[in-house]
Formats: structure tokens, sequence, C-alpha cells
């Protein structure tokens, strides 16, 4: 999920051979027809992927690798400023490379032993169901391709970046992982419009949720800790407040801006049981 998510309708198509990725005219690559064709051969190679085999290689090129660099230099000291603990433990537990751009098989090697979440390449943007629904399974939909190397700090929607730097890294942690689980499980069961208000809550915090730790007011959401502007600038420009499951699951929000509300959870536990609390009122 994320600078856009994973659990809104897709921005792209497969009505041809050529024409794998729609994107919008806003979007910094959509003049750009090396980056289109890019983006199609990627898609390609996870369109053709089927559960069960290998997770497909990309192999990316150096003006990839460039950005992907390009953005861990910018965000490690916000990390270091605004993440909580569990984040950058866990981020240190899984070591990725911050020169060359992680495969995703290479990431499962050594995610799955630590929660049993895998990476499963995906072409763009799906369903909210689909999802969510397979964070339930203890699978993570993850994009490949990576932002145009004109805003390497700006995406309009979940690129590989997001995908690892926020959710993978906050998939190793137990906690974390569990709480992804919890709201998989919870959506395969829900109907169209509890699925809604499902996927509001997930945004504001596995997305964009903030802890207090240590008398700090510090990041969890993958959003957040994946998005230089997002996490430059949410201690003095969001509206922070306590955080109320029914509140969030009221609270529309827009993928392609900052956003101007942001949850704080006291801790983990009440977190999660919270979340629990919430989904079991929902019949989830």
């Amino acid at each position: 999920m994320a600078a856009g998510t994973n659990a809104q309708a897709a921005g792209r198509h497969a009505a041809g051979e050529q024409d794998l990725v729609k994107l919008d005219p806003d979007h910094p690559g959509f003049r750009d027809p090396v980056y289109l064709a890019r983006r199609n051969a990627i898609a390609r190679v996870a369109l053709e992927y089927e559960v069960g085999q290998p997770v497909p290689r990309i192999e990316y090129h150096p003006d990839e690798h460039a950005v992907w660099q390009t953005v861990w230099e910018k965000l490690t000291p916000l990390h270091d400023r605004f993440a909580c603990q569990e984040y950058l433990d866990s981020r240190n537990r899984l070591a990725l490379d911050r020169t060359r751009i992680p495969q995703l098989a290479d990431v499962n090697v050594r995610l799955e032993p630590l929660t049993g979440f895998r990476m499963i390449p995906v072409a763009g943007l799906v369903s909210s169901r689909a999802f969510l629904s397979n964070l339930g399974e203890r699978s993570f939909l993850s994009t490949q391709y990576i932002r145009h190397p004109s805003q390497p700090l700006y995406t309009p929607e979940p690129d590989v970046v997001h995908e690892l730097v926020g959710h993978a890294c906050t998939l190793c942690h137990p906690t974390l992982a569990g709480l992804n689980r919890m709201f998989g499980e919870a959506a395969s069961r829900v109907d169209d419009a509890a699925l809604a208000e499902l996927e509001r809550v997930y945004w504001y915090t596995m997305e964009f949720g903030l802890v207090l730790q240590d008398g700090q007011t510090r990041a969890y959401g993958a959003g957040l800790l994946s998005s230089f502007g997002e996490l430059e600038r949410f201690a003095a420009s969001a509206t922070i407040r306590r955080f109320d499951p029914d509140e969030a699951a009221g609270r529309p929000y827009d993928p392609t801006t900052y956003q101007a509300v942001l949850y704080r959870v006291p801790d983990f536990p009440s977190l999660t049981r919270d979340v629990r609390a919430w989904l079991a009122s929902r019949g989830a």
C-alpha cells in the first residue's frame, strides 16, 4: 500500500502487449517512453508469475539503483529522528542493501523465517480485498518497479521503495506482522461496506500510524517510513490525535497529498487490543 496504496483501485490495465501500464498525466514518467517501456517490462514479469514458482528477479539498471541509493541517503537520518524502535530494530535485522535494489526473492530468505511473511510480485495496484486478504495468508503483494528518476523522493503510487523500506521492514517485527495478518484475516470475512472501513483503519495504522515512545512521537506506519516528504513534515504539519478506530474508520484519505490528520497510540499492546476489539465489533 502507500504514496498511493495497494488497497486502492488499479491504475493500470492489460489491454495489449505494449500497454500493460497506464500512468496518469501528472505522473513524472507520463511523457517518458523509456520509463513507460520499462514499467511495461516489469509488469509483464509480475503478470506471468504464478504463486508457487520462484519469485522472479528483475535486472535493475544503474539509474534505478541510483534512485534507490538516493532515497536511503535521505531517509536514514529521518529514520534516526522519527522512526519507532521496533522499526529500527527490524530494519537492521532485514539489512537491506542500501546501494542496490534488493530482489524480492532475497528479501524473503530473511523475512520468512522471522514472521512467515513473503513478498509476492504484482504488476501494480490491486483491489482492497485482494491486497488485504492476502495479508491474512502472510503474503504481501509487492510491486517491483521504482519511481521515475527525475523525482527520486516522490512517487504517486507504491513502488519497490515503499514496499521494502516501508512494509518489508515492518513485517520483520512479530507485533506489526501480527497486526497485518489480523487485518488480512478480517478482510476475507467482511462485506464491502465493512471492508471500506477496515481499509481506512489500516491506512491510519499500518500505513501512517504513530506511537508514543520515551515521550516522543515516533512513526511505525510504512507510508510514513518510506516517504521523505511525509516523514520530514508530519510532526510540524499534521494534526495528531489519539487513535480511535471508529473515527479512523469514518475518515476518508487522499493518497495523492500529505496527510492532514494522523493517529497516535500509546504503545503497541494497546493498538493490538483496540484493533482486535474494533474488528470484533464489526463481526470480523
